[in-house]
């Protein structure tokens, strides 16, 4: 127990980043290397898996270098990871045989359609809705588009992996095939009931099961990076929002988090049962420790901070996305302008993959002030539609009272207040601005003993602020309901 530090791998869409975390959880040093995103066609969206590999490298030998210590210093390795994104690669070489499919890309969209009679039987299995967005339609993608896929992936030659199987399998030289039960949860191929690849699913699809990672706990021993060091271990893994989760020290029953990124992912923890939804939201396992299972209901929002770059990039209304505070304070209200920013499509409760963005509102007097501030509150509006749909499926209604938030944008005061104001409850904004990396820190931590226990976790979490409402909610929610009017109109249009 000399060990001094936590090295958690946090591998993003557009960057990877090495962090070294202490054991009163604070980040002692980072480093992060940008990752390029390829776009074939409209929609596509890939990745160069090998790159993903190289930057992690990178990025650890960056971190130490900086610290001043070696892998000796080293108590265990934690990684999370870009969920979904896909990569299978061919067990001789450890080549992948196509880029990595991203989350975000809609290039098997076709494939989809044609599962789409199979909805309902696929969400009592996984918890998940038949998109794009999930690895099983683009593990088909891939197979159906090299060269003998099919025949390859039969015999036995290829290998499917989430990102975090990838860079386990890399950093143990090709000696470990493994997942957790997040990453795994969100593959539209494994039965969140049974806690196994379904095999229904599998002979639907066609998908052999010799292509897939054996399936383990977030905090467990995954076996050594021997890459790196032959006595250095990986020792927790999570997707990237169930990490978060974890390391928002949502630890029980009710307990929620919101984290603001480019898109935006509302968690709740719903204890050892899962709760099957009927209104859009998805339900994925929160994290298994031991042999015990936590689940938790998801809200995915596509486009959070993608419109304040948005903002930035495209309308030229800001220089930088700091400014977007300063622009918002400068006029009182948004004078009635609602954008609905459904560049990609509208998610949760949704779940339209054909809607377009849209304004609503606009008048002669409107401004780039205006403008600008309904782009924050948009954020604002999306995050409030998944939290009603919790509020109900949960049957927590007024409990539902704290949301614990993390990610880029809760650095905009503006934003965190207007949350608080439309959902009429308590934003807790914690210390930590690298909350995905430290869940992983803290699962790894668990299994090697580095954190003793879930106590001593929740003792050394720290809150930077609060917001409360200073609205009533009578005025909460005639905002809202221009926003839903405006959703109605933004889908009547397609």
């Amino acid at each position: 127990m000399n060990k001094k530090f936590i090295l958690s791998i946090d591998q993003g869409t557009t960057s990877t980043r090495a962090i070294l975390f202490d054991k009163s959880g604070k980040m002692f040093c980072f480093a992060q290397r940008e990752i390029n995103c390829i776009f074939p066609h409209s929609s596509w969206v890939e990745i160069d898996a090998t790159s993903i590999w190289i930057s992690a490298v990178d990025v650890i030998n960056e971190v130490l270098i900086k610290a001043n210590i070696s892998f000796d210093d080293i108590d265990s390795i934690g990684i999370t990871n870009q969920r979904e994104t896909t990569i299978v690669w061919d067990k001789n070489t450890s080549r992948p045989v196509y880029n990595a499919i991203v989350w975000q890309s809609r290039q098997s969209q076709k494939i989809c359609e044609k599962y789409s009679r199979y909805k309902n039987y696929i969400h009592k299995k996984t918890g998940l809705l038949i998109n794009p967005y999930f690895s099983a339609s683009k593990i088909r993608f891939i197979l159906d588009h090299i060269p003998n896929g099919q025949k390859r992936a039969d015999k036995g030659e290829l290998l499917f992996g989430t990102v975090d199987s990838w860079l386990i399998y890399k950093m143990s030289k090709n000696k470990v095939h493994a997942t957790d039960v997040t990453n795994a949860s969100r593959t539209m191929l494994f039965n969140i009931n049974t806690l196994s690849w379904d095999l229904d699913l599998l002979k639907l699809l066609n998908i052999p099961k010799s292509m897939l990672p054996e399936v383990l706990p977030s905090s467990y021993d995954y076996g050594v990076a021997s890459f790196f060091k032959d006595d250095l271990h990986i020792r927790g893994v999570a997707g990237d929002q169930q990490a978060a989760l974890f390391g928002q020290t949502c630890f029980k029953k009710g307990e929620a988090k919101n984290t603001y990124g480019t898109g935006c992912f509302m968690l709740m923890n719903t204890g050892k049962e899962p709760i099957f939804s009927k209104n859009g939201l998805l339900t994925t396992i929160a994290w298994k420790i031991n042999e015990e299972v936590y689940y938790a209901l998801e809200g995915s929002v596509f486009i959070g901070g993608a419109i304040v770059q948005w903002c930035r990039d495209e309308m030229k209304l800001i220089t930088t996305s700091a400014e977007s505070e300063d622009e918002a304070n400068k006029c009182s209200s948004s004078h009635g302008i609602y954008i609905v920013p459904a560049f990609v499509g509208l998610g949760t409760p949704y779940w339209d993959d054909k809607a377009r963005g849209a304004v609503f509102g606009l008048t002669r007097s409107s401004n780039k002030h205006h403008f600008v501030r309904a782009c924050l509150e948009a954020i604002a509006y999306q995050c409030k539609d998944v939290f009603e749909i919790m509020k109900k499926e949960t049957n927590i209604g007024n409990d539902f009272n704290t949301l614990k938030v993390d990610g880029g944008a809760t650095v905009n005061n503006y934003l965190m207040q207007f949350q608080s104001d439309i959902l009429q409850c308590e934003i807790l904004v914690p210390t930590s601005k690298e909350l995905t990396a430290l869940g992983a820190a803290y699962l790894a931590g668990l299994s090697s003993g580095f954190f003793p226990s879930l106590e001593s976790i929740s003792k050394i979490h720290e809150i930077k602020s609060h917001f409360h409402p200073t609205i009533e909610e009578k005025e909460a929610n005639k905002l809202y309901g221009g926003w839903k009017k405006a959703v109605k109109a933004t889908r009547m249009f397609k």
